[in-house]
């Protein structure tokens, strides 16, 4: 299945959220079209006007024409505002450049980076940036790492009650045990992936920016749990006041 057929169901808690595309390939357009699809503002980057062809006509986002790391082309296109950003280029360099600007400079936390070469992979995992690569890459694969709290569950029991979901940790969470994670959240982190490599947890596990865990989560407490992971820590809420 290309990515152009492919097909993402969000969850209907998911908030509206404005999303930056930077690339107007097959992927970006793809991904761009299925983001207004469900409700989201957009806006694509792209150093050649033609590529916007690719959108239609009755693409309801805007476009930019230039240079996706140029810092005023990605304010042009909203990044300031922005809750997510997906760097869909041809090229590898350019796709971290900007991923990195989006996180560094203008403190998008949900960002993820195409790569050809997934060998970069652990590389960029190292930087806070999520990676997908080309032998793997679909649509739903990048709408996964934008908007978590979208993407339907890994797995749920016959009795769907029960469910397993992936999540990257926020920034808020990052230092404390994962204890106190599991504690807030009311969830079971049954794995932690952190620098492309996967684990089970022990209790003095500590939590770090860029893990991406695996929950073991009540069907009816996704919207709670997902309130938990966005926010602050209690010792970082203590340090806020």
């Amino acid at each position: 299945m290309d990515a152009a057929s492919t097909r993402w169901v969000p969850c209907s808690y998911t908030p509206a959220v404005h999303v930056v595309v930077v690339g107007c390939g097959r992927v970006g357009s793809s991904l761009a079209r299925a983001l207004t699809g469900d409700g989201h503002t957009v806006a694509v980057i792209d150093r050649r006007a033609e590529a916007f062809t690719r959108l239609g006509s009755d693409f309801t986002g805007s476009t930019v024409q230039g240079i996706g790391f140029d810092r005023e082309r990605l304010q042009e296109a909203g990044v300031e505002e922005a809750g997510a950003l997906a760097a869909v280029t041809s090229g590898d360099n350019s796709n971290i450049l900007v991923a990195r600007v989006a996180r560094e400079n203008f403190g998008i936390e949900h960002v993820v980076a195409r790569i050809y070469d997934p060998r970069r992979a652990v590389i960029y995992q190292r930087l806070g940036i999520p990676t997908v690569a080309t032998v793997a890459w679909t649509t739903d694969q990048v709408l996964h790492r934008l908007m978590p709290e979208a993407t339907p569950p890994e797995w749920t029991d016959p009795t769907a009650k029960v469910c397993l979901i992936e999540r990257t940790l926020s920034d808020g969470w990052a230092g404390v045990p994962l204890l106190e994670l599991e504690e807030a959240a009311q969830a079971r982190i049954v794995g932690v992936n952190r620098m492309g490599t996967a684990t089970i947890p022990t209790p003095r596990t500590i939590a770090q920016a860029g893990d991406v865990l695996y929950l073991a989560v009540e069907v009816k407490r996704l919207e709670a749990v997902d309130a938990a992971l966005r926010s602050q820590s209690s010792a970082q809420q203590k340090k806020a006041h």
